[in-house]
């Protein structure tokens, strides 16, 4: 299977929002599962891509390459540097958020791809010397991508985006370009 990595297209934003919200909610990862608040931001695409560049990836069944219309495997946002999305990034930084990739989609190199495609982006990126990411503690499947292309954790800038939740830390991850 050749995986093709592009921007992702209008007509794909409801499929994409909910492999995000399905990723979330069958790993575990939403405190209050279909009542969760966030779970409204992960389905919203159209919102991410007028603020970010959301990324997809698709299987290249007919050989089209950049242009592919394949099966949607999975997606992640890419934020440019000083970006209305960031979260933990800083001047000079480029950040990746909500990375997912469909249940029957993981283990063929999807997520890596998603990653990849985000670094080199922010590689291509004037000014931008660093990739960050916030994970949750339980994404080690994630975590085992991140490390795998040389991304360290950066524990300074751990953070709870709920602060009134105790048990809510998101790790912080970086990558120095």
């Amino acid at each position: 299977m050749d995986i093709v990595i592009r921007r992702a297209e209008p007509g794909e934003y409801t499929a994409l929002g909910e492999i995000t919200a399905q990723a979330y909610l069958g790993d575990g990862l939403l405190d209050f599962g279909e009542s969760d608040e966030y779970l409204g931001e992960l389905r919203n695409v159209a919102k991410r891509a007028a603020a970010a560049d959301v990324l997809v990836a698709v299987e290249d069944v007919e050989g089209g390459g950049a242009g592919a219309r394949g099966r949607l495997l999975g997606g992640v946002t890419f934020v440019p540097a000083g970006g209305p999305m960031a979260e933990v990034s800083r001047d000079g930084e480029a950040e990746i958020r909500m990375l997912a990739v469909a249940k029957d989609a993981r283990g063929r190199g999807v997520g890596t791809a998603l990653v990849r495609a985000c670094v080199d982006r922010a590689r291509a990126t004037a000014g931008c010397g660093a990739v960050v990411l916030s994970t949750q503690r339980t994404m080690h499947s994630a975590h085992r991508i991140y490390e795998r292309l040389g991304f360290t954790r950066d524990p300074a800038r751990d953070w709870n985006p709920v602060p009134h939740l105790d048990d809510i830390m998101l790790l912080s991850y970086e990558l120095t370009l």
